[in-house]
């Protein structure tokens, strides 16, 4: 089953994404590789697709897991939790409808 994790970060996240950047990308890139991945991204602070400073307000990662303990578990072990970039991140089931 597919769920979708949804991170919201704390104020001037920048910084700290910047330092575990890499090793929350190749996270995602073996999520890809396993054809779990449906989609991965951050939540820009402005309405640009390239925010410079103003950086990011969150991230959306919609991947499949065997059980929400599972996804809650890989969400939990993300670098950027580990460096404190996320100050709430919400776990659920997600069905695909469309397209």
């Amino acid at each position: 089953m597919y769920y979708a994790i949804i991170s919201e970060d704390v104020d001037n996240s920048l910084p700290l994404r910047q330092t575990a950047r890499s090793a929350h990308i190749e996270r995602l890139q073996q999520l890809k590789a396993e054809g779990r991945l449906l989609v991965a991204g951050p939540h820009p602070a402005v309405d640009t697709n390239d925010p410079g400073d103003a950086g990011f307000s969150g991230s959306l990662v919609i991947a499949e897991f065997d059980s929400l303990g599972a996804a809650q578990a890989w969400a939990d072990s993300d670098p950027y939790m580990d460096v404190g970039v996320y100050q709430k991140v919400i776990v659920k089931p997600f069905k695909i409808v469309l397209p």
